[in-house]
């Protein structure tokens, strides 16, 4: 039996949930996709599916295969890809992103690379939680801040401004701040990061806020401090219109940290495919000019 038999046709049932929809998707019979998932599983000696006459359903061992089998397929789709494509991007782009980052500014143009690139499958994993790029076969994430890991490579694609604000009814209630010590004086609205950061004669100077409020969603603290509950430190993409329109009022401008870079991050082995490289030029091009206060 070649290596590879079955595994085309194991992954279209999984993804599609059938062996009809399966076998339209590879444009082969049922009988076939039938016959070369059995030889698979007795190849493996496992079971893979579970079926009945109305669904099938992935085994504990299937599931488990599912995901190296997928990577397999990515990744000799890619490589065939560089050759008789022309680096043409195509296979599956798997992308995860901060939701709030990934929501209002790479979501757009995840969706107008999609439509330019036909024969790209993409998937755009929105979530707070530090992926492990590698583990779980993403090709690709957008970061923020300080990166810890050096067996990625990080492109700069962005930068992004934080801002210390309050609305002129808390202000008027409580007073301003003067010094970044003032705020253990105020209520500090905490959002997904526990420190808030300045400068100071140059240095950074890191900041742990106090507070009676906090939400990791950073639309939530914006919206409690136009109600007055108290001060915010959030980036300029949310606070931007609020400034301008006199909801909310800058504060210890003179501390101000310097601007946060925005990262395109993928493991080293990704790092010539055409899906991975143009995606990554689009956000470097793009991403500052729809930031508010972005810059490359």
């Amino acid at each position: 039996m070649d290596s590879w038999e079955g595994i085309d046709e194991f992954v279209a049932v999984a993804r599609t949930g059938s062996f009809i929809a399966g076998a339209q998707s590879l444009g082969v019979s049922r009988t076939h996709m039938s016959r070369a998932i059995a030889r698979l599983e007795d190849s493996l000696n496992a079971r893979l599916l579970h079926r009945t006459t109305r669904t099938v359903n992935l085994t504990p061992t299937g599931r488990i295969f599912l995901d190296h089998c997928s990577r397999l397929l990515n990744d000799r789709d890619e490589a065939m890809a560089l050759v008789r494509e022309q680096g043409e991007p195509r296979g599956e782009l798997r992308i995860t992103c901060s939701t709030a980052l990934g929501e209002r500014f790479v979501a757009p143009l995840a969706r107008r690379f999609a439509v330019q690139h036909p024969q790209l499958t993409l998937f755009l994993d929105l979530s707070n939680r530090l992926v492990d790029l590698v583990g779980e076969g993403y090709d690709l994430a957008i970061r923020t801040g300080s990166l810890f890991s050096s067996n990625l490579i990080a492109t700069r694609i962005g930068s992004r401004q934080f801002h210390t604000c309050a609305s002129p009814t808390y202000l008027d209630r409580r007073g301003k701040p003067h010094a970044i010590d003032d705020l253990d004086r105020h209520d500090c609205l905490i959002g997904s990061s526990p420190a808030w950061h300045f400068s100071v004669d140059g240095a950074e100077r890191i900041y742990r806020p106090k507070g009676s409020w906090s939400c990791n969603n950073g639309q939530t603290v914006l919206d409690a401090a136009m109600e007055g509950m108290g001060i915010c430190h959030l980036p300029q993409s949310y606070v931007a219109p609020a400034l301008e329109a006199g909801q909310l009022v800058p504060l210890l401008g003179e501390n101000a940290p310097p601007t946060e870079p925005i990262w395109a991050v993928y493991p080293d082995r990704r790092h010539l495919s055409p899906k991975v490289q143009r995606f990554v030029a689009l956000l470097k091009t793009e991403l500052p000019r729809i930031l508010p206060g972005g810059v490359s």
